[in-house]
């Protein structure tokens, strides 16, 4: 006895935390859950309460029994898994375990793992929370729940394989939203018109301004009315601008404030990274644990914590913490840089993680130019949370804003008011910007008037300007922009749906499942998700929608703060679910009938003898297209999902009708097949543009034969040439003979190795050279 048992997830925040505490101590990792619901079952009494059935996890059994036989021979046992309802959750699985040896179990919080985080933390050990185990375990039952209940209906639906999640079901169904609005979005078109102005004298600068006022009516550079609707409205005010005088007629100054950011919670940070630094949610959590839980900064002093926990929705900053970020703003930039404001996100402060601070730098005197020698990308979202802290308690920016409203005076006494504006901006303080460079979109309420310029500060009321230059612009709106990852995040977090440890993971399940391509670091719902996601809402609109997870995710609080039972929140969720689940298992062969559409394309094998025609269905490798005769005839053809067509080998035209060649997939093989089958049945083989070496006049191509359909190679001069080869054909020279055609083989014996057809010579491949050239 004597000596204290701290156990902690990660081993390198185990070896950070262990250099802190000194020899009284043991720290030890569990390497994440030691326990979990089992894969090939649901493991909960749907009919007593809910209660879920944990087993230990393949390979935990070891650790288990080393953290019980080092607790039975430690005085104290403190738990300090992350202090979130996930690390509570472990928190509570271990203690069930330790309890058996050891009664003297208490839970740590280790906010931020600094030797001040430490100490301050084991000074107030805590009781586990069992009020916040539950709320994760209603949280976790809610998700096998659906997932175990919903995916077979979906493998009865449409194929095996698919899956449903709480979360995920309803971010996909933002993301076929959005792709919906853009598909049905019409383009309407919309035009400008701007001037180059500039005063007589030849000194002053020319600046641009654009036409803000038709009479009463502020012009809408975003489609709205009123607006200019297309190139005659244009030409008719342009015309009316010829010959025109121009007056400035009022300047208008004024000063504008722009606030410094609030710390990073963790869908902000994310969503900041991703935009500034490139990086993937799961990269940038990834990144940011390291950065908590502890990275050498000086060789032999070990690890040291960087930053405070990155699971948040909290922008609260903590006494300690501000006095020491006031402390260095006054040092390096001055009093009047110092912000006494406090600022809120303007969220309910209900949430568990609201317990916690906002994520900043354990200690702001850690500057990024001291640490240049961590990892590129540590360094940089360490850079970025640095700044953003000490930013946000800095005054707000301030600029002066200059507006020039001049007039247009028609000599022919048109009375037709044409009023063009400049807006210019010049920096007054600089405030947070000295420290941080927050990209915000100017707030114009939707419009393109308040376009910044360089505004010349010799302009003056009353002044005569000419105009150098009178345009016109065609523009179009744009259809609501796609979800980037990012914008997701915000978007979930905005609705009140998931919470900070899960952000990253609902964006890379859907991705996974191929419901969602990210392209150019842009969300498109795929041809299987929108299938997906119209099954789901037909059959299941009661759980899988915004207002419902949201609340839900209000109700799992609940249960942390006391105010709401497990039980109660698990039957408002499960049974109008249940409901749901009954009459969509009903349908489930209704739903899978209906997905099978029969087209009028003919079976490239036996249509003609048959006059079959093939199904468009749904497969494990998504839609394809099979013979009606199934199994008696097993001709498949591809689908491109993009278009949703037969995929066209471009620049392939057929022999027989020029039309376009589709890939096409047969019993012996993959081929090209006429897109105008079957008024023409032209085919050509997929080749691998390798010359016969029998013949010389056919190309090697793989083929399928036999009973067990096994891959060789042959000539597509076949029957008149009888080359066949079981080994991969290579374009490479033969060292001893000069032959530029070998096989790639393999044996038991020899490995693989490349083999001469001409002179026999065998060159044994070393494993890095046994990819075929």
């Amino acid at each position: 006895m004597g000596k204290s048992l701290v156990i902690v997830e990660s081993p390198s925040k185990a070896k950070t935390i262990n250099k802190y505490l000194g020899k009284n101590y043991v720290v030890e990792a569990t390497v994440g859950h030691v326990k979990n619901l089992p894969r090939n079952k649901i493991n909960i009494d749907l009919e007593n309460g809910y209660i879920p059935t944990y087993d230990v996890i393949d390979g935990k059994e070891k650790v288990i029994k080393k953290i019980k036989d080092l607790a039975k021979v430690s005085e104290s046992v403190f738990i300090a898994t992350d202090p979130d309802r996930e690390g509570e959750a472990i928190a509570s699985d271990i203690a069930d375990e330790v309890i058996k040896v050891n009664k003297n179990i208490k839970r740590v919080l280790f906010n931020e793992i600094t030797k001040t985080g430490v100490a301050n933390a084991m000074k107030s050990p805590l009781d586990i929370d069992e009020k916040l185990v539950e709320s994760q375990m209603a949280r976790r039952v809610m998700d096998r729940i659906l997932g175990y209940k919903v995916s077979p209906f979906l493998w009865k639906s449409m194929y095996f394989g698919l899956s449903a999640g709480r979360v995920q079901s309803v971010a996909l169904k933002l993301i076929c939203e959005r792709e919906e609005e853009i598909r049905n979005f019409k383009a309407k078109e919309y035009w400008s018109i701007f001037g180059t102005f500039s005063k007589p004298s030849g000194n002053s600068k020319p600046f641009s301004a654009k036409l803000y006022k038709i009479n009463d009516d502020i012009m809408k550079y975003n489609g709205d009315e009123p607006c200019i609707h297309n190139i005659d409205e244009a030409f008719k005010i342009l015309e009316n601008l010829r010959n025109n005088k121009f007056k400035v007629t009022d300047i208008q100054v004024r000063e504008i404030k722009r606030n410094a950011p609030l710390p990073f919670t963790t869908s902000v940070l994310q969503q900041t990274a991703s935009t500034k630094l490139g990086f993937a949610p799961k990269k940038t959590m990834m990144l940011a644990q390291k950065l908590y839980e502890g990275v050498e900064i000086k060789k032999g002093e070990g690890n040291v914590g960087l930053i405070t926990y990155m699971r948040t929705d909290s922008t609260r900053i903590g006494e300690d913490a501000k006095k020491m970020a006031n402390e260095f703003i006054v040092k390096n930039y001055g009093e009047e840089y110092v912000s006494n404001v406090v600022r809120t996100n303007g969220k309910k402060a209900v949430k568990a993680q609201d317990a916690h601070e906002a994520i900043r730098p354990t200690d702001v005197m850690m500057l990024p130019d001291d640490l240049k020698k961590l990892e590129k990308n540590l360094h940089a979202l360490y850079t970025l949370i640095w700044q953003r802290f000490v930013s946000s308690q800095m005054t707000p920016a301030v600029f002066d804003q200059k507006a020039i409203f001049i007039k247009a005076i028609n000599p022919k006494g048109e009375k037709t008011e044409y009023i063009f504006k400049a807006t210019g901006r010049t920096p007054k303080f600089l405030g947070f910007l000295k420290v941080y460079e927050d990209f915000v979109e100017e707030q114009t309420n939707g419009n393109d008037e308040d376009d910044l310029s360089i505004v010349p500060d010799d302009i003056n009321v009353d002044d005569m300007v000419k105009a150098a230059s009178i345009g016109k612009e065609q523009h179009f709106t744009s259809p609501p922009a796609r979800y980037t990852e990012s914008s997701l995040i915000k978007q979930l977090d905005a609705l009140g749906i998931g919470r900070p440890s899960t952000f990253a993971m609902i964006v890379t399940t859907v991705i996974d499942r191929k419901y969602v391509d990210l392209l150019e670091r842009k969300l498109y719902a795929t041809v299987l998700g929108i299938q997906v996601n119209k099954i789901l809402q037909e059959y299941f609109p009661d759980v899988i929608n915004t207002q419902f997870t949201a609340g839900m995710e209000e109700e799992l609080d609940t249960i942390a703060n006391g105010e709401n039972t497990y039980k109660k929140v698990l039957d408002e969720f499960y049974l109008p679910f249940k409901r749901d689940l009954e009459t969509a298992e009903a349908a489930a062969p209704e739903i899978k009938k209906s997905l099978i559409e029969k087209t009028d394309i003919k079976c490239p094998e036996c249509g003609e003898e048959t006059g079959a025609v093939m199904l468009k269905k749904w497969g494990r490798n998504g839609l394809f297209y099979t013979c009606e005769k199934y199994p008696k005839c097993k001709a498949t053809l591809s689908i491109d999902l993009s278009s949703n067509e037969p995929k066209i080998a471009e620049g392939l035209k057929c022999d027989k009708c020029g039309a376009d060649m589709v890939e096409k997939t047969g019993p012996y093989g993959k081929f090209y097949g006429c897109s105008n089958y079957p008024k023409c049945n032209g085919i050509k083989p997929i080749t691998l543009g390798i010359k016969c070496p029998k013949c010389g006049k056919g190309e090697i191509l793989e083929r399928r034969g036999g009973k067990s359909r096994r891959i060789f190679y042959g000539c597509t001069n076949y029957p008149e040439c009888d080359f066949i080869e079981n080994g991969i054909p290579v374009i490479q020279d033969c060292p001893e003979c000069g032959n530029n055609y070998l096989i790639k083989k393999t044996t038991q014996k020899d490995g693989d190795f490349l083999y001469c057809t001409k002179c026999k010579h065998k060159e044994i491949l070393k494993p890095e050279n046994a990819e075929a050239k």
